[in-house]
């Protein structure tokens, strides 16, 4: 099948991330695949090498006057972005000559939220414009039976040998030395970023992987405020900074695999450091309304994390909670079940195959 995917870019690490995740993990089962996306450079470095079967396109592509191709078999709008007119114009051409519509789906956000299970696969009427009549379906991503589940590439948090952290940091040109506790920093401007940087510099001693952007500028602008403030702050020197470039998801997913616990923010991130297996902090992109704590609370009621575990995540998304120290030990068998129970469903391709050939059946 052809299937058409459609990205707008707004957390470039996120959206652009989980599209070309699925474009890649279709292409490899055979799929024929059409990213079009109103901002491609992120894919630029996040899979320099590309993927055969998947074709990158530019979101103007989509509302030129012919859509190249007609629609595709499977149109996938991801994260709730509207079709151009055109585009829409196309499925409604494609299902009159065809006789039947492509299956058109709107990948949604990944939540742990009770209402997502009864929401997924559910039919969704198109009311208005040239596509009227016809009907795309809800595919919501998730953590339990009866959701879509997760982006799993085959092996992808299964146990295997350890990665040889030390020859990785140094094929990167990362300092490193014996002993040393290693932490990644993915994250946007959290407000207790200074609190866990004086925390890890009283600590055992920590390098502290920072990742390229946002993570970057945060940092720097924490250190120096706690230069003024807290003069002397890590004079032992025990936290060690190494700040990052930006680097293929390949080379992302194995990070998270070489550190002792990771901070990672969005979507995309938290799926990979849930099949890194090692113990990690989630931070949700930041709502005015506060979406993001009934998002989060549901999260942590799935994950069943120990109590100081869980005021961690609390405290870094800015609720109300100590800080605790990092407990990577003592964390890791409710991690370690997390991710057995992630393993015993089916991934979000499988499912995303499936749940489309019952559709064209």
């Amino acid at each position: 099948m052809r299937w058409d995917i459609f990205c707008r870019v707004i957390d470039n690490h996120g959206d652009a991330g989980v599209c070309w995740r699925l474009a890649a993990q279709l292409a490899r089962r055979g799929e024929a695949v059409r990213l079009f996306i109103d901002d491609a450079s992120p894919i630029a470095w996040m899979a320099p090498q590309g993927e055969p079967g998947v074709q990158v396109l530019p979101w103007n592509a989509a509302e030129a006057a012919e859509l190249p191709g007609g629609a595709g078999d499977v149109v996938v709008e991801a994260f709730g972005c509207e079709l151009p007119v055109r585009v829409q114009a196309a499925i409604a051409r494609a299902a009159h000559e065809r006789g039947h519509a492509p299956a058109w789906l709107n990948l949604e956000y990944l939540s742990a939220e009770p209402w997502v299970a009864r929401t997924h696969g559910l039919p969704s009427p198109v009311t208005h414009g040239p596509a009227q009549g016809l009907r795309k379906h809800f595919f919501y991503p998730g953590f339990t039976p009866g959701t879509g589940g997760l982006l799993r590439e085959p092996g992808a948090g299964r146990e295997g040998p350890a990665p040889d952290a030390a020859q990785w940091l140094a094929d990167h040109g990362i300092p490193h030395a014996d002993g040393e506790r290693r932490v990644s920093l993915f994250c946007y401007e959290p407000t207790a970023l200074g609190a866990l940087l004086q925390g890890l510099a009283g600590g055992p001693t920590t390098r502290l992987l920072v990742t390229a952007g946002r993570a970057t500028a945060a940092t720097r602008a924490a250190t120096d405020r706690l230069d003024v403030q807290a003069p002397g702050w890590n004079a032992a020197g025990r936290l060690r900074l190494s700040f990052l470039p930006l680097v293929p998801q390949d080379d992302f997913d194995r990070l998270l695999g070489v550190c002792d616990f990771n901070f990672v923010r969005g979507e995309d991130s938290l799926v990979r450091a849930l099949w890194a297996g090692v113990p990690f902090c989630w931070q949700l992109y930041p709502q005015d309304d506060g979406a993001h704590e009934a998002k989060l609370a549901a999260f942590l009621d799935w994950l069943q994390p120990t109590a100081d575990w869980r005021a961690l995540f609390e405290a870094w998304n800015g609720l109300p909670a100590a800080l605790p120290a990092l407990a990577p030990q003592a964390w890791q068998p409710a991690m370690q079940a997390a991710r057995a129970r992630l393993l015993a469903q089916d991934d979000l391709v499988t499912q995303l195959l499936r749940f489309v050939q019952a559709l064209r059946a």
